[in-house]
């Protein structure tokens, strides 16, 4: 299948390329002994499993120490973008999905400004396509920027996002678990978000709405 990657222009080798999507489990019932293939997701709620993006080394990682390499790959099945203060931070637009990783266990991750700006142009052909990211896999490349303001001049990282079509099947499960379940992540959770975008996200704080509708962007 022909992937819609956007490209990338990072100067970083890649030293591994993560792709986080769920495994399945196969069930053998024990009358018939028919077996069948099945998700079995694990989730703590409000404390999903921590994968990181580090915009100062242009790495991906799990908790800080895990270090995957430069790309991520995955399936959201829940996001949200939105205004806040937020693990020290300050004020920031962030953008936060969640998804299902190789080892089943239901995960987070977080980006903020100009990535935030490269999810936007994920998010718009697919919203004229009648898609949104929960019907893609995406891979998020770290890319490497200068700030040449300042000397001597300094380097960071943003995430660039590429996707190809998702297993219409699995797509399916995720939805369907999403929607049974609440998805959110505790640490970030404030009563005082601004939210511009979201889907699946469950909040604690104020009403639920599981649709992601129009092309609101983050002040």
């Amino acid at each position: 299948m022909k992937k819609n990657q956007t490209p990338a222009t990072s100067q970083t080798e890649v030293v591994s390329s993560e792709a986080v999507t769920p495994t399945l489990n196969e069930q053998v019932d024990e009358e018939t002994g028919e077996v069948t293939d099945t998700f079995k997701f694990k989730y703590l709620e409000g404390h999903p499993r921590q994968y990181r993006f580090d915009a100062k080394q242009g790495l991906f990682n799990i908790n800080g120490t895990e270090v995957l390499g430069n790309t991520l790959t995955f399936q959201p099945l829940a996001w949200r973008i939105f205004t806040d203060s937020i693990l020290n931070m300050g004020q920031k637009t962030w953008a936060e999905l969640f998804f299902v990783d190789a080892a089943n266990c239901v995960s987070s991750v977080l980006f903020h400004g100009y990535s935030v700006d490269n999810i936007f142009r994920l998010i718009e052909p697919l919203f004229y396509a009648d898609l949104t990211l929960a019907d893609v896999v995406i891979t998020a490349t770290a890319e490497k920027k200068e700030n040449t303001k300042i000397q001597p001049k300094g380097t960071y990282y943003i995430a660039t996002f590429g996707y190809q079509m998702a297993d219409r099947k699995l797509t399916q499960e995720l939805t369907a678990y999403a929607k049974s379940n609440r998805l959110f992540r505790q640490e970030t959770t404030t009563d005082r978000a601004n939210i511009s975008r979201l889907y699946n996200w469950y909040n604690p704080f104020g009403e639920n709405d599981d649709t992601d509708t129009g092309l609101l962007l983050a002040a």
